[in-house]
């Protein structure tokens, strides 16, 4: 489908997007790499009358690493993420989730930024932030604040992210015991089912597991049963299968033309597996 008629404004600092915004008022949205909201305005999801590009704003491009946390400014690439030393090294699990985001031109393109202020349920990086305890950076016009990612993602494309708010970085501890791993869908390549898994090993033994899933419910959760199952054991057969019980425990499968609610059940119990072999390998 061929977008509707829209004015395009490109803002070159900070102050100037929100003046912009403040302008257009309740009709105007900010737009970086436009791999979520463009496909949306496309299908009529979404109809800004004004459009305010944020990708000149200075600032929210670069990747740093302060002790043992990484910051990844909102208009960092998901090649980027994927590609950078500073992430594998710190939290391969998250250069692993942007390595399977979409398609090359997607992950070109696309922002880290864009991607968790669309919280679309099905994207990779909700279910990995969740995980791996990230924070959510936000700024307006009348200031900043932080917001836990487990509590960022509240439901079907709803975050706590407030009305002309902009995601301006993502931070993110360093897990080496980290990993991510998903059953896509083959045409559109969203998660059908996505799991990340950050683990704190005392030997052979999980001390405590931090679980996230994506593309199951109507948003990002914590797998609280599952770290449950997880925590004090062994990672062995038994605690794994337990875990695969209790992934899913108390979320409302989505059903859909992709999987049923019983299937993606099913699927998170398999891709909580893999997601944790891996991370228990980069211990």
């Amino acid at each position: 489908m061929i977008a509707y008629n829209f004015e395009y404004k490109v803002a070159r600092s900070m102050e100037e997007a929100f003046s912009m915004l403040a302008d257009a008022g309740e009709n105007g949205s900010f737009i970086a790499g436009g791999h979520s909201l463009v496909p949306a305005m496309k299908l009529r999801l979404a109809e800004p009358e004004t459009l305010i590009d944020i990708s000149k704003v200075p600032g929210m491009s670069d990747i740093s690493v302060d002790g043992d946390t990484i910051s990844i400014g909102g208009l960092v690439t998901h090649a980027e993420v994927a590609a950078s030393d500073e992430v594998k090294n710190a939290c391969p699990g998250l250069a692993e989730c942007a390595g399977v985001i979409g398609d090359p031109q997607v992950r070109n393109k696309g922002t880290i930024g864009g991607n968790v202020a669309h919280a679309d349920p099905g994207s990779d990086y909700p279910g990995a932030l969740v995980a791996f305890n990230a924070t959510i950076c936000l700024t307006s016009s009348s200031g900043s604040r932080e917001v836990a990612a487990q509590d960022y993602f509240t439901g079907l494309f709803e975050t706590a992210k407030d009305e002309g708010e902009i995601v301006t970085s993502v931070k993110v501890p360093a897990s080496s015991a980290s990993a991510y791993a998903k059953f896509p869908n083959p045409a559109s390549r969203y998660a059908v089912v996505g799991v990340g898994v950050s683990l704190t090993m005392n030997g052979g033994t999980c001390e405590s597991a931090s679980v996230g899933i994506t593309g199951a419910a109507d948003h990002a959760y914590r797998a609280s049963g599952a770290e449950s199952a997880l925590a004090g054991s062994d990672l062995g057969d038994d605690a794994l299968s337990e875990a695969a019980l209790q992934v899913a425990n108390g979320q409302d499968m989505m059903n859909d033309l992709s999987a049923s609610a019983d299937y993606r059940a099913h699927l998170c119990g398999v891709m909580l597996k893999r997601a944790v072999a891996a991370a228990k390998a980069r211990n």
